[in-house]
């Protein structure tokens, strides 16, 4: 008999609430950050005792915050507690999202009900179209994971929130009351070091087998003071410290605008972020770039991976497991090979982020009835030259007239151009007109 005994999950100290042992190593311990694609990408979610960092250089968007706002929610939902640093933490606290169907309706929700009957009607039509037989076997063309792909053992790992629903008086008020949300005011005669004495108490302080979760919304905004790159830096490695401590706390900020590039705090200050933080990627919006929104008018912005979080292992999770990126075994369903290309777009319901892909005009799942713009600015830009010749039908005694028109085509450029060209062969198209098309029956 063998003395060797294979470990089993009874044996194992139990998780806490919202969390679940990563698939790439039992060691690691991993929560969700609120938003399923999201958590592809960092290989199943955000490990405890690490600390991801949201970079959104657009000044005239606030998509770091809404990243922010999926982590508090997501954390009140899963009964972890929550730790908001902020300038006015509570009205960020009021202001967050949550699931839908959990409160009444507003009146900008009920208003919206005739289109979600619409988009339902819409997606039934498209199931019930009909394509050929050797098609029916092959998946749909998708660009993104759902919440149930990734989280079907866990139904409280990940929830479904709606952009559309505001998260409930009551709720807060019975977190607060419970501690689970814990509100952090920034001194702007600080530098920082306040704040981190402050996290350090409350985790210190922190008896309970509970997930801490740490968001810090702004971080560099005005309320903060005049921060320094130094400061910055300083802040990010004494949180990572702490993070390391204490392997129940979870953390997750945004930087503002001014300081997500490298004009701020110099040569290889976002890579620096990077090295200071377990996980960090680049949210960089079309909004300030008029021609990228027009070129990828599905996607609000490309999304740049920094930092990958790696906890006891030397290889990321993701490398391994995440389909977004197409580097996994799983990246076939996405119909790449390497890695993908990411973006993100955010919807009235929902954020997400999925592979960059062309629009319709590139090909993708529809078909256009009318040519598209590229098709009618590159016929707009030749140059034709048409010769007509009237030539009189023989054989009809009536004199009907039969028109043939030769159209030759050629190249502005090579005609302009001094060096010799070699000689090509001019196309020929050759149409054929009557008064009287009954005479000519092809």
């Amino acid at each position: 008999m063998s003395s060797f005994k294979r470990k089993t999950l009874s044996g194992r100290a139990t998780l806490p609430q919202g969390t679940r042992l990563s698939p790439f190593s039992t060691s690691t311990v991993i929560t969700s950050t609120g938003i399923p694609s999201l958590d592809d990408i960092l290989g199943g979610g955000l490990p405890l005792s690490c600390s991801l960092a949201v970079l959104a250089p657009d000044h005239h968007s606030a998509y770091g915050e809404l990243v922010q706002k999926y982590f508090v929610a997501q954390g009140l939902a899963s009964g972890q507690k929550v730790c908001i640093i902020h300038d006015e933490p509570l009205r960020f606290a009021r202001e967050g999202i949550w699931m839908a169907g959990s409160t009444p309706s507003t009146p900008a929700q009920a208003s919206t009900t005739a289109e979600d009957a619409d988009d339902a009607k819409a997606s039934q039509h498209d199931d019930k179209i009909k394509i050929a037989w050797r098609y029916e076997q092959m998946k749909k063309f998708q660009t993104t994971v759902s919440c149930s792909t990734n989280y079907s053992l866990n139904d409280d790992l990940c929830m479904t929130f709606d952009l559309t629903c505001r998260i409930p008086t009551a709720a807060l008020d019975a977190a607060r009351q419970s501690a689970q949300l814990i509100p952090i005011d920034v001194d702007i005669s600080e530098d920082g070091t306040g704040v981190i004495k402050q996290i350090e108490e409350l985790l210190s302080n922190d008896t309970n087998a509970h997930a801490v979760r740490i968001c810090i919304p702004a971080l560099g905004s005005p309320h903060w003071g005049d921060m320094q790159p130094l400061a910055v830096l300083t802040l990010l490695h004494s949180l990572r410290r702490l993070l390391r401590r204490y392997p129940n706390a979870c953390a997750s900020l945004s930087l503002a605008p001014h300081m997500c590039t490298d004009t701020w705090g110099g040569p290889g200050w976002v890579q620096k972020v990077g090295w200071l933080t377990d996980a960090a990627i680049s949210m960089s919006a079309f909004g300030a770039n008029p021609s990228l929104s027009s070129l990828f008018p599905s996607h609000h912005g490309i999304v740049q991976i920094l930092t990958l979080p790696a906890p006891h292992t030397i290889l990321p999770a993701s490398d391994k497991y995440s389909t977004l990126r197409g580097l996994s075994s799983a990246a076939g369903t996405m119909g790449g090979s390497g890695e993908n290309n990411l973006a993100f777009k955010c919807m009235r319901k929902r954020l997400i982020f999925e592979t960059l892909h062309l629009d319709l005009e590139g090909g993708v799942t529809e078909r256009r009835t009318t040519p598209s713009s590229n098709a009618m600015a590159l016929d707009a830009s030749m140059v034709h030259e048409t010769m007509p010749a009237a030539v009189l039908a023989t054989g009809d005694t009536k004199g009907s007239l039969a028109t043939v028109e030769v159209e030759f085509e050629y190249d502005a450029t090579q005609a302009m151009s001094d060096v010799p060209a070699k000689p090509k062969k001019s196309k020929k198209k050759v149409a054929f007109r009557s008064e009287r098309p009954d005479l000519y029956d092809f």
